[in-house]
């Protein structure tokens, strides 16, 4: 078994998923009514991945949603190692 991020009773170990899970409520659940858990599951998944991992804005990507963030972070990384390749 592998340990998680942190060590027991660490206040940050969860933070990030909790803070999903509440953006998730708050954004989504709370807003919607659903007749059944399958249609529950199936919309909750859909709004993950076309609006949360897509377009909303994280905070810690900087305020870019995650899309975003990731063009920029592979942009860098290829600027790096063609400057590490020039030298």
């Amino acid at each position: 078994m592998v340990q998680s991020m942190g060590r027991v009773g660490s206040a940050l170990d969860n933070a990030a998923a909790e803070s999903f899970h509440s953006t998730l409520k708050v954004e989504y659940i709370h807003r919607h009514r659903f007749a059944t858990r399958a249609e529950a599951r199936l919309k909750t998944a859909t709004w993950i991945t076309d609006f949360f991992n897509t377009r909303r804005r994280h905070s810690a990507a900087g305020g870019l949603p995650p899309t975003e963030f990731e063009q920029i972070i592979n942009q860098q990384r290829a600027e790096s190692r063609s400057r590490t390749q020039a030298a």
